[in-house]
C-alpha cells in the first residue's frame, strides 16, 4: 500500500499512528520469536493494510488461524483483498477483543501481534486491552509490539510479570520492539 494511503489515513483518523507502512525489517524482528513450523492461531491488533498480515500467511502452515482487526475505514477496506481462508476481518475495537472473538481463541491464542498506539488510549483502556490480551493468549503465548516509544514497557510488566525490549532502526520512524509471554502462575 502507497505511502499517500497511510497519510490520507493519519491526518483522518486520530488511532492511526503512522504516516508509512511498517518496514519488512521491522516485520521480521517483531515475528522473530514465532515458531512457523507449527500451526498456530495469531491475532494482530492495528492491521492496516496488512504487512504484517501477509508476511505471516506467507510463512504460517495451512492450519494456522489470524485473526485481524483495524478500525480505519481506508486500511481494512485495503485489509481485506487478503483472499486466503485461514484470515478473519474485524472492525472492531480492540478494546473489545473477547467480545469479538470466538470463544475457543481465549486461552488458547499463541500471538497477539499489536501496532496499535497504546500511548493513545487512556490507562483504564490500555488496562483493558492488556488484560484481555493475556487472557487471549495460552500459557507459553506471547504479545509481541512494535511502538514509537518505551511507554509500554511498565504497562507490560505490570500484566505479564515480564518484557523484553529491543530496538528497530530500519523502520520510519524507529521503533521499539516489546515481547512479553503469559507465563505459569
Amino acid at each position: 500500500m502507497s505511502t499517500f494511503a497511510y497519510l490520507k489515513s493519519f491526518f483522518k483518523d486520530k488511532d492511526v499512528a503512522s504516516v508509512t507502512p511498517t518496514s519488512r525489517f521491522c516485520v521480521r524482528h517483531v515475528c522473530q520469536p514465532i515458531d512457523f513450523s507449527k500451526d498456530i492461531t495469531v491475532v494482530e491488533y492495528g492491521a492496516g493494510s496488512g504487512v504484517f498480515s501477509r508476511f505471516l500467511l506467507e510463512n504460517m502452515t495451512v492450519d494456522s488461524k489470524l485473526a485481524l482487526f483495524e478500525t480505519n475505514d481506508i486500511l481494512f477496506e485495503k485489509l481485506q483483498l487478503i483472499d486466503d481462508p485461514r484470515v478473519s476481518f474485524h472492525q472492531d475495537s480492540v478494546e473489545y477483543v473477547s467480545s469479538v472473538l470466538p470463544e475457543n481463541y481465549i486461552g488458547n491464542t499463541d500471538f497477539i501481534i499489536s501496532g496499535i498506539p497504546f500511548s493513545f488510549l487512556d490507562g483504564e483502556a490500555k488496562s483493558s486491552v492488556l488484560d484481555q490480551s493475556y487472557k487471549l493468549l495460552r500459557v507459553g503465548g506471547e504479545f509481541l509490539a512494535y511502538q514509537t516509544s518505551g511507554h509500554l514497557e511498565e504497562p507490560l510488566q505490570e500484566t505479564f510479570g515480564n518484557v523484553k525490549t529491543d530496538w528497530e532502526w530500519r523502520n520510519i520512524p524507529p521503533m521499539t520492539v516489546y515481547e512479553a509471554e503469559k507465563r505459569m502462575t
